[in-house]
């Protein structure tokens, strides 16, 4: 749209209900705070310009909206005294005079482009308000009504205000307005406070616009994206929704999930077409899954970039920093960290690799470890293309494997090993002939005084 426009993000509101030592707005959907969701959706609307309004942990509200989408401005509010009271708070960036004025708010965070861009639309025909609305199943919960008659919103009436007629409404306020930016200033200035809590409510500009001759419509929204946060309940609630939208987003997209409701994603989560989810597995944020990789089932991914034809799992856990290589391989019960597994090499079972380069086509035995960590830094273990780790390694950092080089089950190396060498790091074998009968005669007797000393306590 040409038209200029102002979104007000309403964030200052001291979130007592969700019995928390930080503001709703922080608290995660998806791994991400529920503010920088309401952010990227005005980003999609094409609107550029975002009047913060804050007040509780004010500063760590501002730095989660400010994801580099558009153009963040915030404003402290300083007493609590309602909507329209919390929407003046921002009046300095009104008074610049955009065509649009937007009001959302912070704790929405499935609210997406396509009713901010028709309230707009709707602005743009003339229209002086555009509240954004919902019908639900069950206006019976406190919602306030929509009115209208002949395509004009005539007022709307809050709940316990409503007629037994009006209460059967199912057309329900959202809370979201679309403002004339000509007119707003002088709209929210008329709002008064005349009411049990002495507070200044945004919803009076329906009524008010209608007096002085103006207009004032609705438009509708699905319930979902409307859907606020005050409780964990309701975080709880919103977290399951954002997922099922985003698991459909997915599978439409060519992904295959076994039992997508068993999946979890973060909210930057990257899976390419044919990729395939198993159950009950975990996304963090910074994940990209390229073309054919299977990440099996109960396997939590975090910060990894897992390329075409690799396998994850099951049981696995890829952590921060894990770059898999094409068709490589990374088995039940293993952990990657900070490390690059090269194209078709394994990390078959029981596994840590950690801080390491794992060259194309290597093999990690079951059981082996790279000791990257001396108690005060991390260390690097490179090991080389085409090279075989035994079962059960240890892996001393820093330390090079050559190219080609054989490792023995087993081994503690400490040392580089060359290209094409094989390498021991064991203490020799010895045997005891006839030794096994003395040492288990020593066991059983030491077992028998055990019981004997329990038994008199």
């Amino acid at each position: 749209m040409e038209r200029t426009c102002l979104a007000i993000i309403l964030a200052a509101g001291e979130s007592t209900r969700m019995k928390s030592a930080m503001s709703k707005v922080l608290h995660p959907v998806a791994g991400r705070p529920m503010i920088a969701h309401v952010v990227d959706a005005l980003a999609s609307a094409s609107i550029a310009d975002v009047a913060l309004v804050v007040g509780r942990d004010a500063e760590a509200v501002s730095t989660a909206a400010s994801t580099g989408s558009v153009n963040v401005s915030s404003f402290l509010q300083k007493e609590r005294l309602g909507t329209a009271h919390a929407v003046l708070a921002a009046r300095e960036a009104i008074e610049k005079g955009y065509d649009d004025v937007l009001v959302v708010f912070g704790d929405t965070p499935l609210i997406t482009a396509a009713p901010l861009t028709a309230a707009r639309e709707r602005l743009a025909e003339g229209n002086d308000v555009v509240v954004i609305g919902f019908e639900t199943a069950d206006p019976t919960t406190g919602y306030g009504r929509l009115i209208v008659e002949d395509g004009e919103l005539l007022a709307i009436r809050e709940h316990k205000d409503a007629s037994e007629e009006e209460r059967r409404i199912t057309y329900c306020n959202g809370g979201l307005m679309a403002i004339s930016g000509r007119k707003a200033l002088d709209l929210l200035g008329r709002i008064g406070n005349a009411n049990v809590k002495g507070e200044y409510y945004l919803t009076d500009l329906v009524e008010i616009v209608r007096s002085l001759g103006g207009r004032a419509i609705a438009v509708k929204a699905p319930e979902e994206e409307l859907t606020g946060c005050n409780t964990r309940a309701e975080l709880a609630y919103i977290e399951r929704l954002w997922q099922q939208r985003r698991r459909h987003e997915l599978m439409l997209a060519g992904v295959s999930m076994v039992a997508p409701e068993t999946v979890f994603l973060a909210w930057d989560t990257e899976l390419a077409q044919d990729v395939l989810v198993e159950p009950n597995v975990v996304f963090g944020p910074g994940v990209r899954v390229e073309s054919g990789a299977v990440i099996h089932a109960f396997s939590h991914v975090e910060g990894a970039h897992v390329r075409a034809g690799a396998t994850v799992g099951p049981f696995a856990r890829l952590r921060p920093g894990a770059d898999l290589g094409p068709k490589s391989k990374v088995g039940n019960f293993c952990e990657v960290k900070k490390a690059e597994i090269g194209a078709g090499a394994k990390v078959n079972h029981l596994t840590y690799i950690g801080d390491a380069f794992v060259g194309a086509g290597s093999n990690i035995g079951a059981g082996t470890i790279t000791c990257n960590y001396d108690g005060v830094n991390k260390h690097v273990t490179r090991i080389g293309e085409n090279t075989f780790i035994g079962s059960n390694s240890s892996l001393v950092a820093p330390v090079s494997i050559g190219s080609g080089a054989l490792v023995a089950s087993g081994s503690v190396i400490t040392e580089d090993v060359p290209a094409d060498a094989v390498a021991f790091g064991r203490a020799r074998q010895e045997i005891k002939p006839g030794r096994a009968p003395i040492l288990r005669e020593r066991y059983e007797a030491e077992k028998a005084a055990r019981k004997k000393i329990n038994a008199s306590e």
